[in-house]
């Protein structure tokens, strides 16, 4: 009875182990990767970006069928191609859901001055 006991505990230690593996490591590393991959699905021409290698570009445009993009960098408007997959951040995002809730928000700080 105690060897069964013991294999038991084992088993219930190896299950906990392999749980707390998969909310500290592997579902935080699969929901940023799903973040990333919404990111580049939702790129649009005019959204400024930054490279995984540090280029600051604005995007000019986009190819989906060979998933890749054209941006332009510095005052002399150089055009570079890249893959999707070195978007490493959008600073900007031209959404206009976002600026219709800005200006709501402005609009009801208006009326609580009033």
């Amino acid at each position: 009875m105690d060897q069964g006991t013991g294999s038991i505990q084992l088993i219930i230690t190896t299950v906990i182990i392999m749980v707390a593996f998969y909310f500290i490591l592997i579902r935080p590393q699969s929901k940023k990767q799903k973040e990333e991959e919404n990111m580049r699905n939702n790129l649009e021409i005019g959204d400024e970006i930054i490279t995984i290698g540090g280029i600051v570009g604005r995007v000019v445009s986009i190819n989906d069928d060979t998933e890749s993009m054209v941006i332009e960098t510095g005052a002399d408007r150089t055009k570079i191609r890249l893959k999707k997959w070195a978007l490493s951040f959008v600073v900007t995002e031209k959404k206009a859901s976002d600026k219709k809730d800005t200006k709501d928000k402005k609009d009801k700080k208006e009326d609580k001055k009033k």
